[in-house]
């Protein structure tokens, strides 16, 4: 029997994060990459595209967390944690459920580990994670370190880069190549 076909009858041709039963398709759990019984679990279209996509996260649809939160299925346990955790900053229901959940040692770590993959990336005051090449428009104004100049709430920064850093983006304003702090950008 093929890996998805497992996969397909462990979750009875349901979504392992809320039950429903359309456009099914695998999802490996980070770190891992490869498509195993242990590493991935069966996904909606819905549960895929909003774990792939934060800043389209529609918090209501992760209420059914609360039943999926409670599989025996390690990575589907590891992936309701993770929402739990996104959810948690902005969602009290979230939080409550996080403080309820039991995972065992190892599968906080594995929870945890993929969790640091997404911190280590810029993201705009909207979680909106940037990447090169993108514009962004500045939200507050910024004094530029070391100079009296301060860049304006409302400045368009066209095709930023990115830094080792994850807290900067490195724009041109005014023709000078800066660093901004990304928190303090809107993408546009």
């Amino acid at each position: 029997m093929s890996t998805e076909a497992t996969l397909l009858e462990r979750c009875d041709s349901k979504c392992e994060l809320c039950a429903a039963q359309s456009s099914l398709s695998p999802y490996v759990v980070a770190p891992h990459t490869q498509i195993t019984v242990d590493h991935a679990i069966m996904l909606c279209a819905t549960c895929s595209s909003q774990i792939e996509q934060p800043e389209t996260m529609d918090a209501n649809h992760w209420r059914c967390l609360n039943d999926s939160m409670w599989s025996q299925v390690a990575p589907v346990q590891v992936m309701a944690w993770r929402q739990l955790k996104r959810l948690s900053a902005t969602e009290s229901w979230a939080q409550d459920l996080l403080d309820m959940m039991y995972m065992d040692e190892d599968l906080q770590k594995w929870a945890e580990i993929g969790m640091n993959d997404d911190e280590d990336k810029p993201r705009d005051v909207n979680g909106v994670e940037l990447k090169k090449g993108d514009d962004i428009t500045v939200i507050k104004d910024l004094p530029v370190k070391g100079s009296s100049m301060v860049i304006k709430q409302g400045t368009a920064v066209r095709g930023i880069n990115l830094t080792d850093d994850p807290k900067h983006i490195q724009g041109k304003v005014n023709g000078q190549t800066m660093y901004i702090i990304a928190e303090y950008c809107r993408k546009k």
